[in-house]
């Protein structure tokens, strides 16, 4: 089994329930997340100006309902009564006119939401495409790092809390603030005295909010965190399944999410304890005010105060507080709702936060400027091929005078004195110095953590050295194209990766160009053919969870395969054949003979009969070559390779 360093995962510390005081501390809003998630809306702003304007009418008709009350009782109701009069032709035509606005206003709420629905989709769907496309250029480092339940979660959970956001708070807080605005201005022209009242209780109900909302928000942004955590447990244990059952680890694995779990619950408890109670607390702060509004109302038309208005000084009559506090009641529900989408805002930026802190993951640097192109040749000469020639060659600019040379691409690697660790504090290769030449085997053995796999991640260039040089075919690595340096590469790993499709499909893979008849060449080359044509629908029999239906050496001869469809001058096989039975490795091992031919090729092995026809074999211990020379030679000298190869002691 091939060894895999890592740099250290974040660990969730344990330890048994931990209550809300235990939590750690919470963590605050990120207020520059909001800036960013509104810039996703630019491009729409012809459709949200039309939002906009269905907004302003619903609020407009929203403040039109409660003057016009105050109208129909001053200009209709109470001259009928106090004339007795039966033509209520006046009222009737108040109310179709009010009718008429209400309907517009419904127009306009179906189109706000038909439009938001659509904007927050394609909102979404940028979101999407922009962090999976940053994904794709982050280092190997970031994988390592990061549990693959935390990063699915941005594209789940995180995702969809942008969606509350886009299509219904933020609206609807629009529409709270130009209500609130709108209302605000219909309550001045009723009367500047009990909107003075309600100034000062509103400032009274903003503190309360602030002080609750703002305990809910930071709760509501370690309730994402920790779902992220939960996530990526869970994934962990799908994926590892049958070692749980094999070892009974049920119990624990079940403590393990007990404690996660718990933790989910503390936060989202918390967070959701103090947001529930802020609906409630307005509601109440609303009906005090109202009851205030009313005394104090009719506390000054019976005194016959002077009521002072937006068009001057008049009368506060009984149309006049019946308006005013169906306004009070209008000016209070919109500053309701925006703090009970306080919650929803705060899960909001937390995810967003979230999105955005995997889109500032910095991206794998790349400053190579060779590149790797096919050849031809001409009087002798290499030279670019806009078609495919199987000949290819490096492309070397050169800034100096703006000339090109060509290389032919040969597969000579060179590693000298190279120096490697995966955290700085700690190096795991010591001084590592190789060569392979074009068309050698040149075999890796040691025990688990040696370095073996270390060094093959260096090569393709996963990760960048500490100190030395790695030349290929002459080029210092760090100067080719990491793209065209890995296509260069063809590479079997232990562990295998099937994708969801057809055997054809993940064959060529390896090549996305390559015909049918390459890739069952390919798959006849790695004896993968027979098994494939005995599957239900042969080479286009559909593979799901990653070929769960295959035994594991089935899946490895299609990886085989998928390589060798793929061509490359360089191959890397780490454990190729580990998870292949005796039998069957007989069969790959002559296809793999074939592959091999005429490239150069890096293994790593722990059966030592897979690796005895090396042209050089290299054994490490703690990131250091100890021995190196044939099967032969260093059978002769009796060292290490010798006890391992006679048994004198095992690899672990």
């Amino acid at each position: 089994m091939s060894e895999k360093k890592q740099a250290p995962k974040a660990v969730v510390a344990g330890g048994g329930f931990r209550g809300p005081r235990a939590m750690g501390p919470r963590q605050p809003v990120d207020k520059k997340a909001l800036k960013r998630l509104l810039a996703y809306l630019k491009p729409f702003w012809p459709r949200l100006i039309i939002v906009l304007l269905c907004i302003v009418v619903n609020a407009f008709a929203t403040a039109s309902a409660a003057t016009f009350l105050g109208a129909v009782i001053d200009d209709h109701i109470v001259p009928l009564l106090a004339s007795g009069s039966q033509d209520f032709s006046g009222l009737v035509a108040a109310i179709l006119r009010m009718a008429a606005l209400f309907a517009l206003a419904i127009v306009a709420v179906f189109t706000q939401g038909r439009i938001m629905a659509v904007v927050s989709q394609r909102v979404l769907r940028s979101v999407r495409d922009e962090m999976f496309a940053h994904m794709q250029t982050l280092p190997i480092r970031y994988f390592d790092t990061n549990t693959y339940g935390d990063v699915m979660s941005h594209y789940t959970n995180d995702t969809d809390t942008l969606r509350q956001m886009v299509s219904q708070v933020l609206p609807q807080s629009l529409s709270s603030l130009i209500t609130l605005v709108v209302v605000f201005i219909s309550m001045l022209g009723c009367s500047v005295w009990l909107t003075l009242l309600v100034i000062l209780s509103t400032l009274f109900m903003i503190r309360v909010t602030a002080k609750i909302g703002g305990g809910s928000a930071r709760y509501f942004i370690s309730q994402q965190t920790s779902l992220a955590n939960l996530n990526g447990f869970v994934e962990e244990m799908i994926n590892g399944q049958k070692v749980v059952k094999v070892f009974n680890h049920e119990p624990q694995a079940k403590e393990d999410f007990d404690r996660k779990n718990d933790e989910l619950c503390d936060n989202a408890t918390e967070a959701n304890k103090l947001g529930n109670i802020l609906g409630p607390v307005n509601n109440n702060l609303g009906h005090l005010q109202y009851v205030l509004l009313a005394i104090v109302g009719g506390a000054l038309a019976i005194a016959g105060t002077p009521n002072l208005s937006l068009s001057g000084m008049g009368t506060l009559t009984l149309g006049n507080i019946a308006a005013f506090l169906t306004l009070s009641r209008n000016f209070m529900q919109p500053i309701s709702q925006m703090t009970q989408q306080i919650n929803f805002i705060a899960m909001a930026l937390a995810g967003a936060s979230r999105i955005f802190s995997l889109m500032d993951e910095p991206s794998e640097q790349d400053n190579g400027y060779v590149r790797l192109v096919n050849a031809k040749t001409v009087n002798g000469e290499l030279t670019e091929s806009e078609e495919r020639t199987g000949l290819w060659a490096w492309k070397h600019p050169h800034s100096a005078d703006g000339s090109i040379t060509y290389t032919r691409l040969q597969g000579d690697v060179v590693m000298e004195h190279v120096d490697f660790g995966y955290v700085p504090d700690k190096t795991v290769l010591h001084d590592i110095s190789l060569y392979a030449r074009p068309g050698q085997k040149v075999a890796f053995v040691g025990a688990t953590g040696a370095g073996k796999t270390t060094i093959t991640n260096l090569i393709n260039r996963f990760y960048d050295i500490a100190d030395g040089k790695i030349r290929y075919d002459g080029i210092n690595i760090n100067k080719i194209h990491k793209p065209d340096l890995r296509r260069s590469l063809g590479v079997v790993l232990q562990d295998v990766n099937l994708f969801t499709g057809t055997v054809m499909d993940n064959i060529r893979y390896g090549k996305l160009d390559a015909t049918d008849e390459e890739c069952i060449a390919a798959a006849k080359l790695a004896n993968a053919h027979d098994f494939i044509t005995r599957l239900p629908d042969g080479y286009q029999t559909v593979l799901k969870g990653d070929g769960s239906g295959l035994s594991q050496g089935q899946r490895q001869l299609i990886s085989i395969a998928r390589a060798a469809v793929a061509d490359p001058p360089v191959m890397i096989l780490d454990e190729a054949t580990s998870s292949i039975d005796t039998r069957t490795e007989a069969l790959v091992q002559q296809g793999m003979d074939k592959l091999m031919q005429g490239r150069t090729v890096f293994v790593i092995a722990h059966r030592l009969s897979t690796v005895q026809n090396s042209d050089v074999i290299m054994v490490l211990d703690h990131g250091h070559i100890i021995e190196r020379g044939s099967h032969d030679q260093l059978i002769a000298e009796k060292g290490q390779y010798y006890q391992l190869y006679t048994g004198a002691f095992e690899l672990e």
